[in-house]
């Protein structure tokens, strides 16, 4: 099913900030257009139409031909961009034959809403619609839809009746360019105008999005909003006590700012993480108190980092297997120079075979309680919740951090030996427990 993109228009009331058009401009390091783009991409769609008129040359120029994103983009030129969004899509009508997907360019959503979507059955032509619409949209400028019963019985800005708002996310087939053709001969060159029609004869269906999200993006206001939004959902269910009220709201600042720049990649970021805990592991081998502090300090700089590179692969769609394994593998090698590091520094001050004895056990309880966790929480990932008791790497890097900021680093390392090694204990019988429910 091809997915069609209107981004003809100028889009005055942003472009005021930029010289790009206003598909072009930048959300959290990519465009609106290609976030538009590549979340239909994750949703299972590869044939992209789009429609191109104001500065068309610079959005071509940008996308080509889809190939550098995996997939095939086409575009239709609509001479007549000044007028409404009703005209950009009547351009399109010789391409398309059969049902479509349309989507703008400056609407930002889940992906989930277009897996609705696919999966909805009824009329050829479904307007996604959002009954209970969050208070960050626009009420005086967005669209609203007036209900009977499923089918749309009225759209339109100006409503003052109306049960739901437009999200400008549609299932139309190639019979809404013979409705389009009639409003735009009476004069209304509008999407709306079109809808209206099909409204009437009781041919659209309106479906809920059910608090999922999206935006239309029309104002700088919006587009902070929405940059916002994204960034909070950054946070994963699976993440500990100290990821989601310390590593993770630092992280995300770190994020914003590194996605303004095309050098940090994702695995790059990893391996700076790396370098910072590999240097935390040199100095804690010093072994006095000052480079502890300064070891402790970098080993949780080094665990707060090592939360931006998924960031950045979330936000520019860069999410693949071999970055996740290179993370837990470089991950793996960090833990373990730092618990040796801290050993060697311990070691220096007292010379007690206890110190090798105890950190053995925590590096064995480190290594297990990570192995463990891809199973645990891939559980907890499937069932959509968090889990109850999460020890990660998170808290480990933050019990070594306050250790040595007390001078009681050899104390760290014996709790650190014990709640790894109960927690992956725990996790055996837990998984266990879920493997007997089936």
């Amino acid at each position: 099913m091809k997915v069609v993109i209107l981004a003809s228009g100028k889009g005055e009331r942003i472009r005021e900030r930029c010289l790009s058009p206003k598909p072009l401009i930048s959300l959290l390091g990519v465009s609106l257009i290609e976030r538009v783009i590549l979340t239909a991409k994750e949703a299972g769609f590869e044939d992209f139409l789009i429609v191109v008129g104001y500065e068309r040359e610079k959005i071509k120029e940008r996308l080509k031909d889809g190939k550098s994103y995996g997939i095939k983009i086409a575009y239709v030129d609509n001479d007549d961009w000044e007028k409404e969004n009703g005209m950009s899509l009547f351009k399109a009508a010789p391409f398309l034959k059969e049902k479509f997907i349309l989507l703008m360019s400056d609407h930002i959503f889940d992906k989930e809403i277009l897996e609705l979507l696919k999966e909805s059955e009824g009329e050829d032509c479904i307007l996604c619609i959002d009954k209970n619409p969050p208070h960050y949209i626009d009420l005086e400028d967005a669209t609203k839809v007036k209900l009977d019963n499923n089918y749309i019985k009225n759209i339109g800005k100006n409503l003052k009746d109306y049960d739901a708002l437009d999200t400008g996310i549609f299932l139309l087939s190639p019979v809404v360019f013979d409705i389009l053709k009639k409003s735009i001969e009476k004069g209304d060159s509008t999407l709306s105008g079109a809808i209206k029609i099909l409204a009437q004869e009781k041919e659209i269906e309106g479906l809920d999005i059910k608090g999922r999200f999206w935006i239309d993006i029309d104002t700088e206001k919006e587009l902070n909003t929405a940059q916002n939004i994204l960034l909070k959902k950054l946070t994963k269910t699976t993440d500990g006590v100290i990821s989601r009220y310390l590593n993770r709201p630092i992280s995300r600042r770190i994020t914003k700012i590194l996605l303004n720049y095309l050098f940090f990649t994702p695995n790059k970021v990893s391996f700076i993480s790396f370098l910072i805990a590999t240097l935390s592991a040199i100095i804690f081998s010093l072994g006095n108190y000052i480079s502890f502090f300064i070891g402790g300090t970098l080993a949780q700089i080094s665990s707060i980092l090592d939360g931006c590179d998924g960031e950045i692969a979330k936000c520019k769609f860069k999410v693949s297997e071999y970055g996740a394994w290179f993370d837990a593998c470089l991950d793996r090698y960090a833990d373990a120079f730092i618990i040796l590091g801290i050993s060697f520094g311990l070691w220096k001050v007292s010379f007690d075979i206890k110190i090798w004895i105890v950190s053995f056990s925590a590096l064995i309880g480190s290594f297990m309680n990570s192995y463990t966790a891809i199973k645990y929480d891939a559980v907890f990932t499937k069932e959509k919740k968090s889990p109850k008791i999460r020890i990660g790497r998170d808290l480990r890097y933050f019990l070594i951090m306050l250790g040595a900021i007390l001078n009681k680093l050899f104390s760290a390392l014996v709790i650190l030996s014990f709640i790894t090694n109960f927690e992956s204990i725990r996790r055996v019988f837990v998984l266990k427990e879920k493997e007997a429910e089936k």
